[in-house]
């Protein structure tokens, strides 16, 4: 059966406000026209709150985003999500500074090299974030880095 990618979506939601709140977090997810900002996680006296962007995935190598998630701000993570079938969610948990840096430098690579027929790409908001498997064990849950 072909998951849904809004299912996916929630699915990853929910997946990261658990963990959060197995971790020992307060975790609340936004409401759905919350721009920008599916989570904020504080510690349980209040004192230090994140705003955290998920992002789910079931298959392939990388994370759809767009060009809005190339801003970055040092209170702003990502939560990468793997829900690969017959396997435990991955979490991967990264600072909104190193993906705005990669998704930019990975676009403009792209935007440069020859498209179908050695013609250019044409412009494209949609930006897709990959990590290398250095990355994967640096970010891999990762949770610390919230703060």
């Amino acid at each position: 059966m072909k998951k849904d990618k809004i299912l996916t979506g929630v699915a990853g939601e929910y997946y990261v406000a658990a963990e959060l709140s197995r971790r020992g977090y307060v975790a609340s997810l936004t409401s759905k026209n919350t721009k920008g900002i599916d989570c904020l996680a504080s510690n349980q006296d209040g004192s230090k709150t994140v705003s955290i962007q998920i992002k789910a995935k079931n298959k392939g190598r990388g994370w759809i985003l767009n060009e809005s998630n190339e801003y970055h701000n040092p209170n702003l993570f990502y939560v990468f999500v793997s829900l690969e079938e017959n396997k435990p969610p991955e979490y991967f948990i990264v600072d909104s500074a190193h993906v705005s840096e990669a998704i930019i430098a990975d676009n403009e690579a792209w935007y440069l090299s020859p498209g179908k027929n050695g013609k250019a790409h044409n412009e494209t908001t949609m930006r897709e974030f990959y990590m290398t498997d250095v990355e994967k064990n640096l970010y891999r849950n990762a949770w610390d880095r919230l703060g």
